[in-house]
């Protein structure tokens, strides 16, 4: 299991010592995290593998043509990405500034990874939550849908430019298409997209013209499924089977895992992000 596997590599995560950041800041970080290792099994496959608990209710052969890709990543992982986002006097996260066209954003030769989702699927919340260790980074979360207007940049140490799309469909820019499109296909530094899913509601027509964007300029992009904890497990379970087969059979740049985050409480695997940014570009 999983979370056994996890438990196991508690250890080698101490081991590791200042490779994964240093400061008390940091390490306390990391020591909240063996705090939720010593949860019973049942309880840390749902908080931390969601999607594992969820395939538990899954009959296997009952749907051939459906099945889960189910990511696994080590506590050195979690605890690795955890740590791009843990705000130091050697690892600065910060705004950088705001841009409405592409022509005006900075030049910036950081890897970037971009995150798009329809208004109101929860994207500056998870933004909002990657940020959690860098309080003093203003990220501003509204309860009306729509309220990103802008493209907004965001230093996260040396590694990466994180940058926050205006949200499609309600209330949308009215340059939106030029802004976005633009942006995706013309930003060259661009290494991942993170296309935020409603898991309530599933992929809808505004989400598949931001996915064919993706598949167009051939840009690798996350499928990241929200508010898992909104709907009941067989209706989050129909949902997930329905998109992971989309994404196995309507996609080709798209990552064969899905990835899912709590609308309370914000809990993410960080991994993805730290897989966007290829090693060789880190300086």
């Amino acid at each position: 299991m999983a979370a056994h596997r996890l438990r196991q590599s508690v250890g080698r995560l101490f081991a590791m010592g200042p490779e994964l950041g240093s400061g008390r800041r940091a390490f306390s970080a990391f020591q909240a995290f063996t705090e939720v290792l010593r949860l019973p099994s049942k309880q840390l496959t749902k908080l931390v593998f969601p999607l594992e608990e969820l395939h538990e209710h899954f009959v296997p052969g009952s749907r051939p043509d459906l099945h889960l890709n189910i990511f696994h990543p080590s506590l050195e992982d979690i605890a690795r990405a955890e740590s791009f986002f843990t705000a130091s006097a050697r690892n600065r996260i910060e705004y950088l500034t705001s841009a409405v066209r592409l022509d005006h954003a900075p030049d910036l030769h950081r890897p970037e990874v971009c995150f798009i989702g329809r208004s109101n699927v929860g994207k500056s919340s998870l933004i909002k939550a990657l940020f959690s260790l860098a309080p003093e980074v203003e990220v501003r979360v509204s309860k009306k849908p729509g309220h990103t207007k802008k493209l907004n940049f965001y230093k996260v140490g040396k590694y990466f430019t994180l940058v926050d799309m205006p949200g499609y469909g309600y209330r949308a820019p009215e340059d939106f298409v030029d802004m976005v499109e633009t942006y995706l296909k013309e930003r060259k530094n661009l290494m991942r997209t993170f296309l935020l899913v409603d898991s309530v509601v599933g992929i809808q027509k505004a989400d598949n013209i931001a996915i064919e964007m993706c598949e167009e300029f051939a840009l690798p992009y996350v499928m990241v499924l929200t508010k898992i904890d909104k709907p009941s497990k067989g209706h989050l379970l129909k949902q997930v089977l329905q998109i992971q087969k989309f994404v196995d059979t309507k996609t080709q740049g798209c990552f064969p895992q899905l990835f899912p985050v709590r609308q309370s409480k914000l809990q993410m695997d960080l991994t993805e992000i730290n897989m966007a940014v290829p090693h060789s570009n880190h300086k």
